[in-house]
């Protein structure tokens, strides 16, 4: 199999991204990285990664979409970006996913509109996990739809479920919908159908699930929309770090509290690996007709290391195939309520 990685995306790009592409094609030989970008550029950060993986090619693109540029606009006026090549290789069987931590709206853009959604899908969703006590919680949709009506909701249940289960293992994963409050009748109108959706579904769902309650592993998935998602996932990314940044500003005021920080090393490695987005590597967009794998912003060569081996993870086990499958099996509802 072959991931493709654009190569210019990322505030370290390309110097963190080829380093985690080369890092991915050592540990992954039997399978291939494209990068996609500024040809020149590339050969030059792989000379300086030493010698080169066969199994990494190069596909030359002119352009670069930038943070600022409007989703569309990149799309229409950019066709020659880095992102966009990226996305039609996929499309046109060449590579079957694609990694990017470049403008995410983009290519949310360029995947829906090349790769088309796959049967049965009204939308896309990004589903992010969430560290949570007991392990994480799969967040869906954290950006990709703002918005959303009550099947796209049910649709994105469906969809993490088969990602919950063949990437994190677990048989039967436990839905919950974001809500204000735990009661049934809570929330606005898109809260109460999509949780009447839910309740006569397949799913395992147990109900509504109060922001708070994410973090006590109530459910192992969490479905909203993505202006909500997002401004979740932002705000639980920054709270962490400033916990963490926190409590070690207060640790060195003294000898005591140094030494006390000391001797719970041991217990805070951990705690920030599992709070370390680069540890996921990337978050998939899944519903397209392909594997594509969205990575935060200010990825380094760890995260894009781990978003290729994420991708090659959905590939592998045919998460797309069985979201399909799925989605016939399941109880959709009557058009007028879409």
């Amino acid at each position: 199999m072959r991931v493709v990685v654009d190569a210019m995306g990322g505030d370290k790009a390309p110097r963190e991204v080829v380093m985690g592409s080369v890092r991915a094609a050592q540990q992954f030989p039997d399978d291939g990285i494209l990068l996609v970008g500024d040809e020149k550029v590339i050969e030059r950060e792989l000379a300086a990664c030493g010698t080169t993986p066969r199994n990494i090619t190069i596909y030359h693109a002119s352009q670069v979409v930038g943070m600022d540029d409007p989703a569309t606009f990149s799309i229409r006026q950019k066709t020659n970006s880095s992102i966009t090549r990226s996305v039609e290789l996929v499309a046109s069987g060449e590579a079957v996913a694609v990694v990017s931590a470049g403008h995410t709206g983009a290519t949310v853009a360029a995947s829906t509109l090349h790769l088309r959604t796959l049967k049965g899908v009204r939308r896309p969703g990004i589903a992010a996990p969430i560290p949570t006590r007991l392990g994480t919680c799969l967040v869906i949709d954290v950006g990709a739809n703002i918005a959303c009506k009550p099947l796209h909701l049910l649709q994105y249940g469906v969809m993490a479920t088969i990602y919950s289960k063949y990437i994190f293992g677990i048989k039967n994963p436990r839905v919950g919908l974001l809500n204000i409050g735990e009661e049934d009748a809570k929330g606005n109108d898109l809260a109460k159908e999509t949780f009447s959706l839910l309740s006569n579904s397949s799913l395992n769902f147990v109900g509504n699930v109060e922001g708070r309650e994410i973090f006590d592993s109530k459910a192992d998935i969490v479905v909203c929309e993505g202006f909500v998602g997002n401004v979740l996932l932002k705000f639980g990314e920054g709270l962490s770090m400033s916990l963490l940044s926190t409590i070690k500003a207060e640790a060195m005021k003294s000898f005591w509290t140094k030494l006390g920080l000391f001797l719970c090393k041991s217990a805070f490695g951990p705690l920030r690996a599992k709070m370390d987005f680069t540890e996921y590597g990337g978050v998939p967009l899944l519903g397209v007709n392909g594997v594509c794998i969205i990575c935060h912003g200010r990825s380094d060569s760890k995260a894009i290391q781990n978003a290729v081996r994420v991708a090659l993870q959905l590939s592998k086990n045919k998460v797309n195939e069985h979201i399909v499958s799925e989605l016939e099996k399941a109880n959709v509802p009557a058009a007028n309520v879409t």
